[in-house]
């Protein structure tokens, strides 16, 4: 799909992941909506957007993922800016690290657990599902009836999560389990499905950890031995936008990281 002039939505787009992701986007001349919980954020990476890009290339929106009428609301104010969205960059998510069994002995409370699998897992579908009905009306957009492009954020935990993380692993599994099934039952509508899993990347979360925790991180990566750039996740995440036989497919973006049990 071509970018220039399209409308993106980008969840999570005030941050990490989702800044990098809304500010290439901007780069390749789309209209970005920067969805986020955080308002703060989302209206600093759509200032600096239409600094960079232009007036009116970047509009902050109040999102959240895992409510369907936020989710409703966002689509539609997103949509009276900049006209109906055909790319979603669904990359809002939480993660935490909980033990099924704590040091005092008691069972993991299953709130927390439910927690994550609600913003993370469902949020997705919530967001795909409202994104993909209003997407379906749309015209197609080229030779091939595509109306539409979907990116979902899994990660390297979905397939080797460790000591901990329980829930953060259940709901990205989740989100690689959904892509393929999605990207068929969504085909007869011209909308493609895609999921990036990435590794150790430097994000505002991970820099809150000390130096040499990071440094250690960074060592286990086989090649190249470093945290991943956000930029990385970015470029990617377009590349799947514009290749237009990229479709059903989890790619993992780490240096071929494995990770260890703990």
């Amino acid at each position: 799909m071509n970018i220039q002039g399209i409308a993106a939505l980008v969840t999570g787009g005030g941050s990490g992941l989702g800044e990098a992701t809304a500010r290439e986007l901007a780069r390749q001349g789309a209209q970005v909506a920067v969805l986020d919980l955080n308002m703060v954020n989302a209206e600093r990476v759509a200032s600096d957007i239409n600094t960079q890009f232009g007036h009116g290339c970047a509009v902050a929106v109040h999102c959240n993922v895992s409510d369907p009428d936020s989710m409703a609301q966002a689509i539609e104010t997103a949509a009276s800016a900049h006209g109906p969205a055909r790319i979603l960059m669904q990359i809002a998510g939480i993660g935490t690290a909980k033990r099924v069994v704590g040091k005092d002995g008691l069972a993991a409370p299953l709130e927390d657990f439910a927690k994550v699998v609600n913003v993370n897992l469902m949020g997705t579908y919530n967001a795909a599902r409202l994104f993909a009905a209003a997407c379906a009306k749309l015209a197609p957009v080229d030779g091939d009836g595509q109306r539409g492009v979907m990116v979902f954020t899994a990660s390297v935990a979905a397939y080797d999560g460790q000591v901990g993380q329980q829930a953060y692993s259940a709901s990205k599994a989740g989100v690689v389990g959904m892509t393929l099934p999605m990207a068929r039952d969504l085909a007869q509508h011209g909308i493609r499905v895609c999921t990036i899993a990435p590794g150790l990347f430097s994000t505002p979360l991970m820099r809150t950890l000390p130096e040499p925790v990071q440094e250690s991180l960074a060592t286990s990566i086989p090649f190249p031995s470093r945290l991943g750039k956000s930029e990385e996740f970015a470029e990617l995440a377009v590349h799947i936008v514009q290749n237009n036989h990229l479709n059903g497919e989890t790619i993992r973006l780490d240096g071929a990281l494995r990770m260890s049990a703990r």
